[in-house]
């Protein structure tokens, strides 16, 4: 494997880098301002503003396929382009983005919901997880049932990532309770409009999740997604996508964390010298670069396999579980040696401290992470040798 970069993809790179240090980065001190204000760090009509910028220079659905009007871009290309957003705090990403399991859908959904999505007219929101189903997304309860020409879904989901903002929801329901998540769980396009709703769940974090509850709504047998039935593989499918994005992201904050805390140990002076001169911070430090290499090399190395159409789920499990870690310690590191400062919220450290908390509970939990690792090398699915065999 080569992960060395031809000149189109560091041109690539290099402009994202850009991007984030003139556009991003100088919204946070405004950003972080917001939220200790209690208001949102960026507003809906700026986050639209940035993403038309950078539409207007050619940076528009870096994953979706080009037939679609967006970029189309490898797995490692979007992994580093990741990696450079993660530099900020700051909650941008480009515009044209749709989640991957729209594209299973016939004709007309993709006219009604994929292609509003990728310009941004409709926003969307996936919805299995529930009070009683989390890890264990096959003990699902939410039901549907077919009357008619219609299907009547009852139940509740959980900490849905933008169920407050979005005007229709992929939700998942039980459809055969005999057959289960084998053949009796059906993903459905649910608008608004046809009456489930939201409740923000507040959390330690910026992050805002919702609660859906769903009391006798009534859906349309064209608004099934894939076949009826079928649902519990679309969301597997959803689930998978792309977790070494989620690391990747991780991967740019952490970076930026400790290049904070090589400045903070230069500046500070205690006992008559900088702090970079005792051996304890230098340790700290240097465990902290030692772990980001090694981040680096996880994620490239699940994004490589993407690329090459190899199973990745192995080596995505690695990154994930070995990024949610990393980056909580290293993110504990830095706020040691920025001390009281670090605690405070005039600095990002705390803020990021909190964030970073996330990476190891949604998409698969350190638990689950774990699980499907030892499960993969017990059943020989996989090997400790890895992909050199």
């Amino acid at each position: 494997m080569d992960f060395t970069l031809d000149e189109e993809q560091k041109e690539i790179r290099e402009w994202v880098r850009t991007f984030v240090r003139k556009e991003i980065i100088p919204l946070e001190p405004e950003v972080l301002r917001r939220e200790r204000a209690g208001e949102p760090g960026l507003a809906k009509g700026e986050l639209k503003a940035l993403q038309d910028k950078a539409k207007q220079a050619g940076f528009f659905g870096v994953l979706t396929p080009q037939e679609y009007g967006g970029m189309g871009l490898g797995a490692m290309m979007t992994a580093l382009i990741e990696a450079e957003l993660g530099r900020s705090f700051v909650p941008f990403r480009f515009g044209g983005y749709a989640d991957n399991i729209l594209f299973h859908g016939n004709e007309e959904q993709k006219q009604r919901y994929l292609l509003p999505t990728i310009s941004g007219e409709r926003v969307s929101c996936f919805a299995i997880t529930e009070p009683g189903a989390g890890s264990d997304a096959k003990a699902i309860r939410t039901s549907a049932v077919k009357d008619g020409n219609e299907w009547v879904i009852n139940g509740e989901k959980t900490f849905i990532t933008q169920g407050n903002e979005a005007d229709f929801v992929m939700v998942f329901a039980v459809t055969d309770k005999e057959k289960g998540a084998d053949g009796g769980v059906t993903c459905f396009l649910v608008d608004r409009d046809m009456g489930w709703k939201s409740e923000p769940i507040p959390t330690m974090g910026q992050w805002g999740p919702a609660a859906l509850v769903f009391d006798n709504v009534r859906v349309p047998e064209k608004n099934v997604l894939g076949e009826v039935g079928k649902g519990f593989h679309l969301a597997m499918q959803w689930i998978g996508q792309g977790r070494y994005l989620l690391p990747a992201r991780a991967l740019g904050s952490v970076e930026r964390l400790v290049e904070m805390a090589v400045e903070q140990a230069r500046n500070r002076v205690t006992f008559g010298k900088p702090i970079a001169e005792y051996q304890a911070i230098q340790w700290m430090i240097a465990d902290s670069a030692v772990e980001i290499e090694a981040l680096r090399w996880l994620v490239l190395h699940a994004a490589w396999l993407v690329d090459q159409k190899q199973d990745s789920r192995q080596a995505q499990s690695i990154a994930k579980l070995y990024g949610g870690i990393k980056a909580n310690e290293i993110v504990d590191r830095v706020l040691q040696i920025h001390g009281g400062m670090g605690y405070t919220r005039e600095l990002p450290i705390e803020r990021w401290y909190r964030e970073l908390r996330l990476l190891r509970i949604y998409e698969g939990t350190d638990e689950i992470q774990r699980r499907t690792i030892a499960r993969n090398l017990l059943k020989g699915h996989a090997s400790v040798r890895g992909t050199l065999g």
